[in-house]
């Protein structure tokens, strides 16, 4: 587990990555996992690791409608406790050691949240509220990619918002964004940055996305509440410059990062708008989320992934980086995360 928190929620997966009676292999933390569901829905995951000779059980088949995974080397099945149920050889009996390590999944936010630590700490109640991903009353547009980077640089980059004005000029940003003014809070270990940018005259793309007159001045909200271990809600409202913010264009996003390595990061991303509004809900969460693609993965991804390639294997504070006012946020979070894991270092030796 290196040096992952281990008593938190991670994000398995948006909940369609896996259908009634599908697998869906995935590294989390450094740990090989296989999520499946049964035909009534129900969530599963295990270590993707047969005990007998070690084949990935993901290689296999499901079985008993979806409750139980059948190794596909040879033919003993692990049911959705990671119990072995069936032994097709010799006389059946099933070796008491014949047991796969299962995870706590639950279902929740159109995601499926998967918990490494101790089971008995697994409490749903914990899982940070995203009430605009719930599909029953919104309509969610979500994506996902792979980076090549430490997940707590990508925290790093949504905690501190003033880059888009000179990382994404064309796209997000402006030529002012980088004047607004950044606060950061804390409440527990919640962190909070809250920025705003004063008449912006914005890219060409965002006016058309929002629907605002071209070229007006704006003003833009841009708030982020970061939970460990990396889950960020982004609050982005633009809206005619000097109005009150109640009347602009407001926009719920997630950024979500789970490390698949050290080095490897998941970044599901999505947002959600009320099926109230009529059909054209599903219009507006498809051309925001598909917009946002092309930025994520030829602007921030590449600058990103280059961050992890000059840190290489150096620590982030060896290196002694020069901070900014700017930075305030990141900082903020990562030391709340560095406590977090001594703590839980703590507890585990006191054990």
């Amino acid at each position: 587990m290196n040096n992952f928190l281990k008593n938190v929620w991670y994000v398995a997966g948006w909940a369609d990555e896996v259908a009634p009676g599908q697998m869906l292999a995935r590294q989390i933390c450094g740990e090989h996992v296989v999520l499946f569901r049964d035909q009534s829905g129900k969530p599963s995951a295990l270590v993707d690791r047969c005990p007998h000779r070690f084949a990935p059980l993901s290689m296999g088949t499901l079985c008993d409608g979806g409750k139980s995974i059948q190794c596909g080397y040879h033919g003993l099945r692990f049911d959705g406790g990671g119990q072995c149920v069936h032994n097709p050889h010799g006389d059946g009996r099933i070796p008491a050691a014949a047991v796969v390590r299962a995870f706590p999944v639950v279902e929740r936010w159109s995601l499926l949240w998967i918990w490494l630590g101790e089971p008995a700490k697994a409490e749903a109640a914990t899982i940070p509220s995203f009430p605009f991903l719930d599909p029953d009353h919104f309509v969610v547009g979500k994506d996902r990619m792979e980076i090549d980077a430490d997940y707590v640089l990508e925290s790093d980059n949504i905690l501190d918002l003033s880059h888009i004005q000179y990382l994404h000029p064309g796209t997000l940003g402006s030529g002012t964004a980088g004047e607004g003014r950044t606060v950061v809070t804390q409440e527990g270990n919640t962190v909070w940055s809250r920025r705003f940018i004063r008449d912006e005259i914005l890219p060409p793309f965002l006016y058309q996305v929002l629907g605002l007159p071209g070229g007006a001045p704006c003003d833009r909200w841009l708030d982020v509440r970061w939970d460990a271990p990396s889950l960020m809600y982004l609050q982005v409202d633009i809206g005619l410059a000097g109005r009150p913010r109640e009347e602009s264009m407001q926009n719920s996003q997630v950024h979500l990062f789970t490390p698949a390595t050290e080095a490897k990061t998941h970044y599901f991303y999505g947002m959600g708008m009320p099926k109230a509004i009529g059909p054209h809900a599903q219009e507006i969460v498809d051309r925001n989320v598909g917009g946002l693609r092309a930025p994520f993965l030829h602007e921030d991804k590449p600058m990103v992934e280059a961050q992890q390639r000059a840190i290489g294997s150096e620590g982030f504070w060896t290196l002694k980086p020069v901070l900014l006012d700017v930075d305030a946020p990141a900082v903020r979070a990562r030391r709340v995360l560095e406590q977090m894991l001594a703590a839980e270092s703590a507890a585990a030796g006191s054990v």
